[in-house]
């Protein structure tokens, strides 16, 4: 029996050797040798640039009275801005899908590798202009805990308070252009300035921190002036804001596997008989002459075949369609234009999509133009150096730079030198014949046209110039101006107990309630 024994422990003992010798090999041998195992972070990184919220017609250029939906049709019409409507409430809050979830993978997995030193600190700038984003839109947002599911399995992210974010932006932005090394790793698939050479690539990197710095800034002008000075000032004496148009932050088209613009999409692809320029906007670039309108706006004769014919761009002959009007009760309106001359639709000035509405044209995000009308805003105020004259100074450069920004898209050309200054001599125009605040900020309405997000959060901060109240289902209560978007709806499902305590924290979830800097 014991030799029995002894031989089926031998037995034993070779089957487990020849198993192990069988095995060698064998988690190789079922390696899929083409199978992707790791990423390149840089890859997220363009990626995230890309798909950066650009916002829609209908959405930020409505509420700031530009652009309207004329068709009060349900979900599609400017005229429903209410707290269901996810048409316009998710835009900006979509930047929680692929954007804010490819920076935060990005970050995490480059803080502590020097040899990608630049990217990291590029992802914790873009993190924050998009953060500046959300929280202009909505207040209270998830931050300190968001996308953090995978990371660090929190699933359900408190909302921070919209103060608090400001200020951790302002500290993130701060060290990430400090971190910045010009020496250091080339980040290639940046899309803004990725063919840039390493040194160049960083210098254009921390002029768009410092100018997004002073953007941010600006912010508290209403809320905190000493605050405002501060930062401005900061960034100001940073000598590294934009210097010329070749600094802007924009996101290019091709046209290649639909790689469209996203903004001017909606009203090129269905019924653009429904889309019209509005009145205060078009009423603006007329009593001014401005050379930009030729490529801003334009009218159809048949307003539905805007990708056959061109448009009458004849500025005397631009019509804005009022505000508050939908496609009946214009017809009753004294001064109605009448129906188009062929087609669907009626006689007012739509986009130019042959330029400024073309599915090529860019989108600008950060620009020199902005920047130095920001400065102007300022230097009038005494923040920075030199006054009036240096406020004219800048006021004048940031017309002409958004007038050069003409040249940048399909069909356009920069502004010629001669139209530019018949222009900043008008008495209307000059910021030498007073009104210096609302000048200011309606040519910063002009020139961030095409970036909504932009265009509406200063319009909020600044007041100018003024409108109308934003006509909605229902009146809105106090100013009858639309201050923010309300949650989307499935925010309120999903995480419902963040939602609710940030709603009781604000006041409400409504379209009248203020994010913290909009007083």
């Amino acid at each position: 029996m014991k030799k029995l024994n002894n031989l089926k422990i031998l037995f034993s003992i070779a089957l487990v050797f020849a198993l192990a010798s069988c095995d060698k090999g064998f988690v190789d041998l079922n390696k899929d040798p083409a199978a992707l195992l790791t990423l390149d972070p840089g890859f997220l990184f363009s990626n995230a640039e890309i798909s950066t919220p650009t916002g829609g017609w209908e959405q930020d250029q409505t509420i700031t009275q530009q652009f309207v939906n004329a068709y009060n049709l349900g979900a599609t019409t400017g005229f429903n801005f209410n707290t269901n409507n996810d048409n316009y409430n998710g835009d900006k809050w979509g930047a929680y899908g692929t954007t804010l979830r490819n920076l935060e993978q990005i970050i995490a997995n480059t803080k502590n590798d020097p040899t990608r030193n630049n990217l990291y600190q590029m992802a914790r700038i873009w993190k924050s202009y998009n953060y500046m984003l959300i929280v202009d839109t909505y207040g209270y947002a998830p931050y300190s805990e968001a996308e953090q599911a995978y990371l660090k399995n929190i699933l359900y992210p408190k909302f921070d308070k919209d103060a608090d974010i400001y200020a951790s932006l302002y500290t993130e932005i701060k060290a990430a252009i400090a971190g910045l090394n010009p020496t250091g790793d080339r980040v290639t698939a940046d899309i803004f300035f990725g063919p840039l050479a390493v040194g160049p690539q960083v210098t254009a990197w921390k002029k768009m921190g410092w100018s997004l710095l002073l953007r941010l800034g600006m912010r508290y002008s209403k809320v905190d002036a000493a605050k405002a000075q501060s930062i401005a000032s900061e960034a100001f004496t940073s000598n590294s804001l934009m210097s010329s148009n070749s600094d802007d932050v924009i996101i290019t088209y091709n046209g290649v596997n639909n790689f469209n613009n996203r903004l001017n999409a909606g009203p090129r692809a269905t019924n653009p008989y429904y889309y019209y320029m509005a009145e205060p906007f078009v009423t603006q670039l007329k009593s001014t002459n401005d050379p930009r309108a030729k490529y801003i706006i334009g009218k159809y004769a048949n307003p539905n075949a805007i990708l056959t014919t061109n448009p009458d761009t004849v500025l005397a002959n631009q019509i804005g369609f009022p505000i508050g009007y939908d496609q009946n009760s214009i017809k009753n309106k004294s001064d109605f234009q009448g129906t188009a001359s062929s087609g669907s639709g009626f006689k007012y000035s739509q986009l130019n999509y042959n330029v400024y509405g073309s599915s090529l044209a860019p989108t600008f995000l950060i620009t020199y133009a902005e920047t130095q009308l920001l400065l102007a805003e300022a230097a009038f105020r005494g923040w920075i150096p030199g006054g009036l004259a240096a406020a004219t100074t800048y006021y004048n450069t940031g017309i002409r730079a958004s007038m050069d920004e003409m040249g940048s898209y399909p069909g356009g050309s920069a502004i010629p030198d001669a139209n530019y200054q018949s222009y900043i001599r008008q008495t209307s125009v000059s910021l030498l014949t007073g009104n210096e605040l609302q000048k200011i900020n309606t040519q910063y309405w002009i020139a961030s046209l095409s970036s909504g997000a932009e265009d509406w959060a200063n319009l909020r901060r600044s007041g100018y110039p003024v409108l109308p109240k934003n006509p909605t289902v229902a009146p809105l209560p106090g100013d009858g101006y639309i201050h923010r978007m309300a949650y989307p709806i499935n925010i309120r499902n999903t995480n419902a107990d963040a939602y609710n305590a940030a709603v009781a924290a604000m006041g409400g979830d409504d379209l009248t309630e203020r994010v913290f800097w909009d007083k």
